[in-house]
């Protein structure tokens, strides 16, 4: 099987791309990725020495995906990865990530390519989000999409049932999932791509955060699941699309793995021996949610599929990670 992985010198992509080459999943491994965020081409020097070619192409430039050679499964994890982002940068957004998906799946229509693709826990209404119980909900494939759920979120969401009508009309098969808070080394320390590597990065180097929204004391939680948990599922459903597809579920650390941004700060001080100031903001950002937990109940009935890494486990990951390429990536992390 050949297999092109857009994104592939992004967080997920590069980290999966490697996960498959070295688990011989596919005859054949790309990568697509225009280079043009801070980290990528660190990531591309690590295609490389795994001989992963990388295609140098925007996903929004059609002409140039349509020449590409055929690939028997397309795996999407290109993406604008940033909420917040999608407030300021719509364009960009758009075109990334739901325009670079109507390009994809033009090409799998022509190739007749199955797809994987990576979507969101945020296509989910932040309005019905806002009105959850702590600790008394986990989120399922059944809760409310209807109404605002971010710019990021809409796009998501809009190449969900884009996949759907191509589906329908090409018989591609396909496998959506809806992933939340992912984290694991390789993640760089920067806002926009996670808190987690972004909470232990600051408590390494001693520098200030905030707690931002919903009272200013960091009691928004979230669950998180490792990098490598999402790369192994990946690969399960890989092996079995054939006969299983044409499915959209929910991804995540599950309850198990839920922390709250207080309790994170806790971790991350007993883990690095450092305290740092941590300001207080209490204007809550009109895309901020206080409260995601994964339902995991049907991708482990479809894959006997569960998360193996504890949140302990990935924050120690992440933190050995960065100690061991501390020089590396301050050439990264502004």
């Amino acid at each position: 099987m050949k297999i092109l992985i857009t994104g592939g010198c992004g967080f997920v992509g590069s980290n999966l791309a490697i996960y498959l080459k070295k688990n011989r999943i596919g005859s054949k491994i790309n990568s697509l990725d225009n280079l043009s965020r801070s980290g990528s081409l660190l990531n591309f020097q690590r295609l490389k020495k795994d001989k992963i070619k990388n295609f140098k192409i925007d996903i929004s430039n059609n002409k140039a995906l349509q020449v590409l050679p055929r690939y028997d499964l397309i795996i999407d994890c290109c993406a604008e990865a940033s909420v917040e982002v999608s407030k300021k940068e719509i364009d960009r957004v758009f075109y990334t990530n739901l325009i670079g998906t109507f390009n994809i799946l033009k090409k799998s229509a022509k190739d007749r390519s199955n797809l994987i693709f990576l979507s969101s826990s945020r296509v989910y209404s932040i309005k019905q989000l806002r009105k959850l119980k702590k600790n008394k909900y986990s989120i399922s494939e059944k809760f409310d999409v209807i109404g605002p759920k971010s710019i990021y979120g809409f796009c998501k969401h809009s190449s969900e049932e884009l996949i759907k009508e191509f589906s329908f009309l090409y018989n591609i098969k396909y496998i959506i999932n809806r992933l939340g808070v992912i984290s694991g080394p390789w993640q760089y320390g920067k806002q926009d791509q996670g808190f987690v590597s972004l909470w232990v990065w600051r408590h390494i180097n001693k520098k200030k955060l905030s707690y931002i929204g919903f009272g200013g004391k960091g009691r928004q939680i979230r669950d998180v699941i490792h990098i490598y948990d999402v790369c192994k599922l990946i690969s399960l459903q890989i092996k079995k699309i054939s006969k299983v597809y044409n499915l959209t579920m929910n991804v995540g650390g599950g309850k198990k793995n839920a922390i709250s941004l207080k309790n994170l700060t806790k971790h991350c001080q007993k883990i690095t021996s450092n305290k740092i100031k941590i300001s207080s903001k209490k204007i809550t950002s009109n895309y901020d949610i206080p409260y995601y937990i994964t339902d995991n109940s049907k991708v482990k009935k479809i894959y006997k599929w569960r998360p193996q890494k504890s949140f302990l486990h990935i924050v120690q990951d992440v933190y050995i990670w960065m100690i061991s390429n501390k020089k590396i990536l301050k050439r990264y992390i502004k």
